[in-house]
């Protein structure tokens, strides 16, 4: 049975990478198309549907940070951004704008592989071991769908991007005991230990997280944070537990 060709958007107003990307990534089995712009990025994408946007940051008409902004008004597709700019805080701006992950040029295209390759892969994955047979979370009331990917507020569905989630679902596996931010981006992003890489990769998404379920984010009650260590999603009660 043939199974279904995820489709990547990459979006670079450099010809010379567009085509070396369209390239390589056709060859390993993926659906490609391409933007030489901002504006394009929007329509291809609006056509398309990819399953992933690679996704350059310095862009005519409108940058990747604008792309990133209006994306995430309609979309929780897995992004990921190319930035050839040394200051990390503008690599952050990205992942706070709700990208799921940067790779910084000069890149080699075997690390935007596999950076593509954990990213949907870790969006795609399911069943992480310590969630309940259910699939079904109540901590207060937020309501965690683990079977559906979805995440309530009361009534209210909150949005969150796969990566979002995922590292949401992780936190709750083990409610109670801290995780390290090497091994939640092992976990998550799948970086291996050895490589170096930026931690608030995963401070960001934190933040992004409370924001969203925390009805005070300054002062969490749900994703704590360990010092020295990391983070840790409260201890959730079963009920045979009271």
């Amino acid at each position: 049975m043939e199974s279904h060709k995820e489709k990547i958007l990459v979006v670079d107003d450099e010809a010379s990478i567009r085509r070396i990307l369209e390239t390589r990534l056709s060859m390993i089995g993926y659906d490609v198309v391409t933007a030489a712009d901002g504006e394009e990025a929007l329509e291809t994408f609006r056509s398309d549907c990819p399953d992933l946007v690679v996704l350059d940051v310095m862009m005519p008409k409108l940058d990747g940070y604008g792309v990133c902004q209006e994306l995430r008004k309609e979309s929780d597709v897995p992004i990921i951004m190319l930035t050839a700019l040394g200051d990390v805080a503008d690599r952050i701006t990205g992942l706070e704008l709700g990208a799921d992950d940067y790779v910084v040029k000069p890149f080699s295209p075997k690390e935007l592989e596999a950076r593509i390759r954990s990213v949907l892969r870790r969006v795609d994955k399911t069943g992480a071991t310590g969630i309940p047979s259910s699939g079904v979370i109540h901590v207060g009331n937020i309501k965690i769908d683990t079977n559906k990917r979805q995440v309530y507020k009361g009534d209210e569905r909150i949005r969150l991007t796969g990566m979002e989630f995922s590292l949401l679902e992780l936190l709750v596996s083990r409610s109670g005991e801290p995780f390290s931010r090497s091994e939640i981006l092992q976990e998550v992003w799948g970086y291996t230990p050895e490589r170096h890489v930026d931690t608030r990769v995963v401070d960001v998404h934190i933040s992004r997280l409370r924001a969203k379920l925390e009805d005070d984010p300054s002062n969490p009650e749900l994703i704590l944070t360990a010092r020295g260590t990391g983070y840790l999603f409260q201890r959730i009660i079963e009920p045979d537990e009271v």
